[in-house]
């Protein structure tokens, strides 16, 4: 049996990781490259070339655990190299982002060996870009609206991210965050700090991003990449509530940008509401198309 030897995460890791994730073509927010480098300091990740497959070992929530060995080939060696890893260490073995369609096909080369547990506030939310681009159809409308209120009041325009558009944006994410630390309590600070680690690197990680300016002045940001050959996973989206439309306003023009980026594009990932309530509203009112279940697999003898 081919042993497990995990180590660091570094940038030169995704000449070899990217192709793996588009091999595994889901729309998960887990496996691309980029969300393992920038949030490794509040995951604490460990990440293995097992055969054509990636294994990645995190804690979460102070608990040991693997995400889904993503890839292609024989799914079975991977985990029996797991289970081996973890009997040697003493601890059980669980699988994190699991899902569905992982849970079958766990299910499938080991009968009976898994339970498996919905974590809900850990499902990602998934929409049709084609809506996201346009805000077409009644259910939008809102958005629409609030998107030519924006227009009409503003001086506006969308750029890409630039190196030189940075400490701009920091200024205003810092902003942010001291107005929003009580309503998002003690997650802010994490999701802060990988947003400055994805600044840092955000060239050599490969990250698209855009900026909404008010005359002149930066009021929003985002951030993402391609997760599969047909979905775009937005990391980052940052806008100033006060600014009627902001939200929206960022939200299309990098919707905008990403399809004409990417042709097949046909899916946006805007990730989990990590269990916030009101993270869960706002991304409800953006009508997604379906959330994307997600498991926790846990081996049982």
């Amino acid at each position: 049996m081919t042993p497990i030897h995990f180590k660091t995460v570094t940038l030169c890791d995704k000449t070899w990781v990217d192709p793996i994730v588009m091999a595994e073509n889901s729309p998960s927010a887990d496996y691309n490259f980029g969300n393992i480098y920038i949030w490794d300091k509040y995951y604490k990740q460990l990440i293995c070339h097992f055969e054509d497959r990636m294994i990645t070992k995190l804690r979460y929530e102070g608990e040991r655990a693997f995400v889904f060995p993503i890839g292609s080939g024989p799914l079975r060696p991977a985990i029996e190299a797991l289970k081996a890893f973890c009997d040697g260490k003493g601890y059980p073995l669980l699988l994190r982002g699991v899902t569905e369609q992982h849970c079958q096909e766990l299910e499938d080369a080991f009968p009976g060996h898994f339970s498996f547990t919905l974590e809900e506030h850990l499902s990602d939310y998934i929409y049709p870009a084609e809506k996201l681009a346009t805000y077409s159809g009644k259910a939008l409308h809102g958005k629409k609206n609030h998107c030519n209120r924006f227009e009409a009041e503003h001086d506006w325009d969308f750029v890409p991210l630039t190196r030189q558009l940075i400490p701009g944006c920091l200024d205003m994410l810092d902003e942010w965050t001291e107005e929003n630390s009580e309503r998002l309590e003690s997650s802010i600070s994490y999701e802060h700090d990988a947003i400055i680690r994805a600044f840092a690197a955000f060239e050599m990680l490969g990250l698209e991003g855009g900026v909404l300016r008010s005359s002149g002045k930066i009021v929003g940001f985002t951030l993402g990449e391609m997760a599969s050959p047909d979905t775009f996973d937005v990391h980052f989206e940052k806008a100033e509530i006060s600014i009627n439309g902001a939200y929206p306003m960022v939200c299309r023009e990098m919707t905008k940008r990403a399809m004409a980026a990417h042709p097949g594009l046909r899916y946006i990932n805007r990730e989990d509401d990590m269990g916030i309530e009101a993270l869960r509203k706002s991304k409800l009112s953006y009508k997604p198309e379906f959330l994307l279940k997600k498991y926790l697999a846990r081996w049982s003898d």
